[in-house]
Formats: C-alpha cells, sequence, structure tokens
C-alpha cells in the first residue's frame, strides 16, 4: 500500500506524569525528522511498569494536554479503543486505520536498552522507521543491547527520511533506525512524581464533572485503573 500522506512521530509511555523531557524530545524529533505532527500514545498500562503508583488513564491523559498545549502534538489513549496490549498490535492497527500516512516510532535511549524484552520486538522494526533519541545514563546500555546488535545494520541519517518525504517516495520503508542526539534532557516521570507528589490531584476529574475527549477518537476517556499486563 502507497503512503503518502503526513509523516507522524509516535511516542508511547504511561505519561505518569507527562512533563517538559516529553514535550521537548517531541519537538525536536519533529524538527530533526521534518515530522508533520506527533501522537501521544498514552498506554493504559505500561506492562514494563509496576502497576503500584500509576495514576488513571484520564489523570495522565489531562496531564499530558497540558504539556502539549499550543504544540503540534495529539495527545491520546487510542489503545484503549484498539483493545491491544502489546505494542506491535497496536502499531499494526495504527497502519491499518490510517492506510497513506507515514509513522515514524519515537523511543528513547533507555527502551532500546531493553527493546528486546518487547513481544516481537524485530516485528515493531519492520513496521515502520525507529528514531531513538539519546537519555542521559542509558548510551551505553542501548549500544550493547540485543536489539542494537540486530538494528545497527538498518542505521539511517535523519535527512533521509526527510529526503523521503519531499519526494513523497512511494514506499515508506523499515527497517530502519535513525539515531538523534541533542543537549540531553534529564528530567523524568519519576523525578516529577517525588518532587511533586500532588500532581495527579490536580489533574483529576474537574469539579464540574467535564468529560475528558480523546484529541484522535472524540471519544470520552473515563479514570479506569489500568489493566494488568505482563509483557510489552
Amino acid at each position: 500500500m502507497n503512503r503518502t500522506g503526513p509523516v507522524t512521530g509516535l511516542l508511547g509511555g504511561s505519561f505518569n506524569p507527562a512533563h517538559g523531557g516529553h514535550r521537548r524530545i517531541s519537538l525536536f524529533a519533529k524538527h530533526a525528522l521534518g515530522l508533520d505532527e506527533v501522537w501521544w500514545l498514552v498506554s493504559p498500562g505500561n506492562p514494563l511498569k509496576p502497576r503500584a503508583g500509576m495514576a488513571p488513564l484520564a489523570t495522565r491523559c489531562r496531564s499530558a494536554r497540558a504539556q502539549a498545549r499550543r504544540a503540534p502534538i495529539v495527545v491520546t489513549a487510542i489503545e484503549r479503543e484498539l483493545d491491544t496490549v502489546f505494542t506491535a498490535d497496536t502499531l499494526a492497527a495504527l497502519l491499518r486505520r490510517y492506510p497513506r500516512r507515514r509513522f515514524v516510532w519515537l523511543m528513547g535511549a533507555d527502551n532500546l536498552a531493553q527493546f528486546h524484552r518487547w513481544r516481537q520486538w524485530r516485528r515493531i522494526a519492520r513496521q515502520m522507521p525507529i528514531a531513538v533519541i539519546a537519555r542521559p545514563g542509558y548510551d551505553g546500555a542501548a549500544i550493547a543491547s540485543p536489539a542494537m546488535a540486530w538494528l545497527r545494520r538498518y542505521r539511517l541519517p535523519a535527512t533521509s527520511l526527510r529526503d523521503a518525504k519531499s519526494r513523497c517516495r512511494r514506499e515508506w520503508s523499515a527497517p530502519a533506525l535513525i539515531e538523534l542526539r541533542f543537549d540531553p534532557d534529564p528530567r523524568s516521570a519519576t523525578v516529577v512524581r517525588l518532587s511533586d507528589p500532588d500532581w495527579a490531584a490536580r489533574h483529576s476529574r474537574p469539579i464540574n464533572g467535564a468529560g475528558l475527549r480523546d484529541q484522535l477518537t472524540h471519544r470520552l476517556i473515563h479514570d479506569s485503573a489500568p489493566p494488568d499486563m505482563q509483557a510489552r
């Protein structure tokens, strides 16, 4: 199938909470790769992270909406609607639902270091290009990871995606690995939770009871607890 539509970066995660680091790397990737926009896929529950301390889905989406304000970033909990547990299945469903759109999977070096633990991680790599963004303290583990040993043969410069977009290339090829480096951002959700333990209360359901609508699907996002899942 020919994909000649908008180029969208996908950044998945718990966003527990979203913070300025998410916004900064998204805007950096948009500029470096020539993306049209970035979608934040707020997971109903990240299976590689403990369930304890995970805020409700709608609370995390409100946090993400606050960080994404006035930026070309779409906050969505579409995984709940797709009823997918594993990232490989989520990406396959998105490719089917948006047949013209071209996607790039965005991940930090910390995720690349454990990428080989994800279910069908090679399938993910074959579905769309992957752009890896440097994270302080994780570069060594990422370089030495089993996934990197497999992916390094598919390394491409960031300009290759911009060139493909400008030429409206008929095939959006994968596997492809693009390594993005910029001034490291040390912020993390863990640090935010420790320094601001009341963040979830500020992003909880409004007093007037107004529902939160998904920016992509326009469906209501309910304040339900994350499901108990075992592997990404």
